[in-house]
């Protein structure tokens, strides 16, 4: 479970950085009106989106894992 949390923590700071990268660029997209920005602004906010994915699916890995560790806990406890 240490290794799915540390996972989550870098997954969370990859996206905040994308996501800011993805915004920045959607900026430049407008201000420039660029065919080379918009392409840019596409391919940042896909990367973000990936990691949006990534992000989710860890964090649904983190939520399976404590439930587990929770009924492992209840059946443990249940027996003694």
């Amino acid at each position: 479970m240490k290794t799915v949390s540390r996972d989550l923590a870098v997954a969370e700071e990859q996206l905040a950085h994308l996501a800011e990268e993805a915004d920045e660029a959607r900026l430049r997209a407008l201000v420039s009106e660029t065919p080379l920005a918009e392409q840019e602004h596409h391919e940042a906010e896909r990367h973000a989106d990936a990691m949006r994915r990534h992000h989710a699916d860890l964090l649904a890995e983190v939520r399976q894992l404590e439930t587990t560790q929770d009924e492992l806990l209840d059946r443990l406890l249940a027996t003694t």
